[in-house]
This record gives C-alpha cells, structure tokens and sequence, in this order.
C-alpha cells in the first residue's frame, strides 16, 4: 500500500452501546470527561447515538451542555429525521452550531420499527427507502433554511431598533413527499453557513442519501478492498448528484474492545495506518466497547503513534469542524442566485 498524503481523520463515539445513556446524576461530568479525553487527542469530532425507544437525555441536548465545557473538537448528535418536525430539527442543530461557535454536527438517522412509531402515534413507520428519502428531503430543507438569512441579515442597530434587514431574509418554500416548510428559519444562519451532515451508509438503503446530501458517510466493512469498494460508490453517487467527491469524506466506523484485540491499540494504529494510506478510508469512526476504557486507550496510545509517525496532527488547525474535516463553507444559496424564495 502507498502511503497517501491526504490528512487522517479520526472520530468517536461517546454513548455506550447504542441509543441513549441511562440518565443519572453522573451523566454529565462522565461525558465532560470522555469529551475533553479526545479533545487532548484532536479528534476531529465526537458523535453521540440516540434512538426514539432509548431511556435517557436527548443526545442533542447533552451535546449543547457539553459545548461550553469543550473548545476545539466537533459535537455531532444522531438526530432522528422520521416522526420530528423538520423546522424544528435545523432550528436546533443550527443553535448547537452558535452554542459551540461552529462546531456542530448532526448525525441523521430513521425511526423504521413499529414500537418507535406507536411512542409519537402519528403514523405507522413507512419501509426503509421511503424514510431515507425523506431524511434527504429534510437535509435539504435543512441547508434552504440554514440559508434563508444571508450572513449579514443581522443589523443590530440599537439606535433605530432595528435587529435584522428583512430584504435578507428568503422564505424556502418546499414541498417534500411528506412535509411543506416556508420558512425562513427563525436562527441567524450558523457560523459553519451549513453545519456538517453525517450520515451513516452502512444500510444500503441510505447510501443514495449519503452520497446526495453527506459530508461525512460512515461505512463498515471487514477489509480495506471493500472499504475501498463503498468509497468509490459513495464518490459515484455523489457526481451522479452533481457533487465534488472530494468534499465527500468517508470514514469506516468500528467497534473496538482494545481489551480483547490482538495487539491491541497499537495494532489498531498499524491497521488505520494501513488503510488509510492505501486510499480506502479517509479516517476512522471509534466506537468503543466501554467507552472510559477504550477511548482512553484510543487516544494515550493509539492516536498518539499516530501523531508520532506524522500521520496526524498533534494540535487543532483553524476554528470549525469544517475547518477540521478541510470542507469548504458553503456560500449561502440565495444570497449566491439573488433568488428571494
């Protein structure tokens, strides 16, 4: 394998297991903890799972706790896309982005089991394909909204009590298959111009979704041929959708028990190594077994030969998660066209 000179990245997960934590008067300080761990590693981002059927908080509002307590690494909550209001949804993935000035994320995921859908009792869970297309249609109308303030909407003048410019305001107007947003949104468009998109393409009934709409795509797969194999598919669906490939980045997402593998973390570096410099990912998604345990193996050992051998980097570079991940900022849609919805 050739060694490739595109930058690593790496991410983890906070929640044990899946779904939500058990609440408990510990909860917050544990996930300060684990937070500032991969904050000292320069993790490019952390993901915290959720599910509709889980106990505990909302993963959304762990992460706008957590922000304060942190200032470099990414905070990307799942956000369940099927069954919520897609307003609402932007709104606050939008407001996680000001809270840890432009560093949020969001995760999408479907609700597909009947149980979740009878907890909401609005309708029962349609199949799969549907719902993925209806998670695009919601990070579509995400970005329109995210969008519909220019970024200097906001005027401020305390002097004629004026706050905002109303001419760079833009109402989006969609129709989905399910849902109708006018819009504009009612949050200043957030410091990124677009928080970062992830989503997972494990399934393949979400990998057109990923490949039209993600920043991040998160793949697993049990060698680096058939990472490579979901790279390259994930690239020809985003050019199919009009995309650049290269702002499409993938990560392969493990479950590890550093206590029960071979070697260990060191013999996980020699495998991110490995299948990073031979182009089959451009970083690794830890999911660890027991996250005080692995995650703090991950980072003292792991991360840290890594960083040794130049493979990472060793200290952030720039403000955003975009920043991190080397995406652009996407240039505010309306503003762009002149186009006033």
């Amino acid at each position: 394998m050739t060694t490739s000179t595109r930058p690593l990245h790496l991410a983890a997960e906070l929640a044990p297991g899946s779904g939500r934590a058990d609440p408990g008067p510990d909860t917050t300080a544990r996930t300060v903890a684990l937070a500032r761990l991969a904050e000292a590693a320069a993790l490019d981002f952390l993901t915290h799972d959720d599910s509709f059927g889980g106990p505990g908080l909302d993963a959304l509002a762990v992460l706008a706790r957590i922000a304060p307590e942190t200032r470099s690494v990414g905070l990307v909550p799942t956000v369940t896309t099927t069954h919520t209001e897609p307003f609402h949804v932007q709104a606050a993935v939008a407001t996680l982005d000001w809270v840890s000035r432009g560093r949020a994320g969001w995760r999408i995921a479907v609700s597909a089991t009947g149980a979740e859908a009878r907890l909401v009792g609005r309708r029962p869970a349609p199949p799969a394909a549907e719902l993925w297309q209806e998670a695009g249609e919601v990070a579509e109308v995400s970005r329109k909204l995210w969008d519909s303030w220019e970024d200097d909407a906001e005027i401020r003048d305390v002097a004629t009590g004026r706050f905002v410019d109303r001419r760079k305001l833009h109402h989006v107007n969609f129709q989905g298959a399910t849902f109708s947003v006018k819009g504009p949104s009612i949050v200043p468009r957030p410091p990124q111009g677009n928080p970062v998109t992830v989503v997972d393409a494990t399934r393949p009934a979400a990998r057109d979704t990923a490949a039209h709409h993600a920043d991040v795509a998160l793949i697993r797969a049990a060698s680096a041929e058939e990472a490579a194999a979901l790279r390259a598919e994930l690239h020809r669906g985003a050019r199919a959708h009009g995309r650049d490939p290269g702002q499409l980045r993938v990560l392969l997402s493990q479950t590890v028990d550093l206590d029960a593998y071979e070697g260990g973390p060191g013999a996980l570096a020699e495998l991110i190594a490995g299948w990073h410099g031979g182009g089959a990912v451009d970083g690794f998604h830890l999911v660890p077994a027991v996250p005080e345990r692995d995650l703090e193996r991950f980072a003292a050992v792991t991360v840290a030969r890594l960083g040794d051998r130049g493979l990472f980097r060793t200290a952030y570079e720039g403000a955003t998660l975009r920043d991190r991940l080397g995406l652009a900022r996407p240039a505010g849609q309306y503003a762009t066209t002149g186009a006033s919805a």
